[in-house]
């Protein structure tokens, strides 16, 4: 699919599907392979389903997907994607990541939907490499391994490696590799025949804007709420705040009552506790060391902040995360260590 000798017509693409995967991500990114079929009038792809004992696996949404063959009986694939979910850390994967490295010294170009990521990177097999995956996983994996470069875009084609944030920037990643392997041209009539009018670029942002999310059109405050979002670790004053904007105290204050509903502090705080609570479930980090992470400095006050609005301590958050995941005992060893 990105290797030469990987682009023998039909490109075989293999489907590694974990527990809890994300159907969406799934069929954006099947559903272009099909139509590709069909606008060339040729066999460019066929798409394989794997699962790492040959069983059915199951969704997120509940549906099932019936796989073709245990990994031990797959062979040498040319193109594997890893498709996974939300819950991507409640499985112990060191088996699949031993057969993903055997095939990366195969030759294999590796690719990754949503947290697939983690999957590869367990496997060591992202280090240097541009990636990306869903933003809700994305600071917990930047924790888990400083070696990968880990991007907030929509898709991310680094050499060999392939990875998509998720959802239906599965659909712009498979048009990229469409048009790659077929030409721009093929590309775009499979992107119009889902009525999908602009091939995505890989730069563009996860999120939607901070205006558009909170429902108000006002720049000052989604410039505002940006540069929160990109300082939590060490949070900036009112006043900082206030004149990124051209805007005073009380005007920020007020803009902020308007359109949030609560003070620029107040929202901001609870940003900060949100990136934290990410982190105690997603992570083996340290309680302390979340906090620092999450710009609290003073233990106490992140735990009386933490308790006031989550309803338990940090600590309790980690141990419910623990008795949830698999890896409760590496969380257990982080903290005592």
């Amino acid at each position: 699919m990105l290797s030469e000798r990987n682009r023998k017509t039909p490109q075989k693409v293999s489907f590694l599907l974990l527990p809890g995967f994300s159907m969406l991500c799934l069929v954006s990114a099947i559903e272009p392979l099909r139509v590709a079929n069909q606008r060339s009038g040729r066999h460019l792809y066929s798409w394989h389903f794997f699962s790492s004992d040959g069983g059915a696996v199951e969704a997120s949404n509940g549906m099932v997907i019936m796989a073709e063959a245990p990994l031990a009986d797959a062979g040498p694939l040319p193109v594997v994607i890893v498709v996974a979910g939300f819950d991507v850390t409640r499985h112990d994967h060191r088996r699949i990541a031993g057969w993903l490295r055997r095939e990366a010294i195969r030759g294999a170009d590796l690719g990754a939907l949503d947290t697939g990521s983690v999957l590869l990177a367990e496997a060591g097999l992202l280090r240097g490499y541009r990636v990306t995956l869903h933003w809700e996983a994305l600071p917990a994996f930047r924790e888990a391994y400083p070696e990968v470069d880990a991007r907030e875009t929509l898709f991310e084609i680094d050499r060999n490696r392939f990875t998509c944030s998720g959802g239906t920037a599965a659909l712009d990643l498979m048009l990229h590799l469409i048009g790659l392997s077929h030409g721009q041209a093929l590309a775009r009539q499979v992107s119009e025949q889902f009525i999908h009018d602009q091939i995505r670029s890989p730069q563009e942002r996860q999120r939607m804007p901070a205006d558009r999310r909170l429902g108000a059109s006002n720049q000052r405050l989604a410039s505002v709420i940006n540069l929160m979002e990109d300082n939590l670790e060490e949070p900036l004053g009112l006043g900082e705040l206030a004149r990124s904007a051209g805007l005073s105290k009380r005007q920020l204050s007020r803009l902020f009552r308007l359109h949030v509903g609560e003070p620029p502090l107040r929202y901001y705080l609870n940003l900060r506790l949100e990136r934290a609570q990410q982190l105690l479930q997603q992570t083996p980090m340290p309680v302390f060391e979340v906090g620092l992470a999450c710009g609290f400095t003073s233990a106490p006050y992140f735990s009386r902040a933490y308790h006031a609005r989550f309803g338990h301590p940090p600590r309790g958050e980690r141990l419910q995360a623990m008795r949830r995941s698999p890896y409760g005992a590496l969380i257990d060893m982080a903290e005592s260590g």
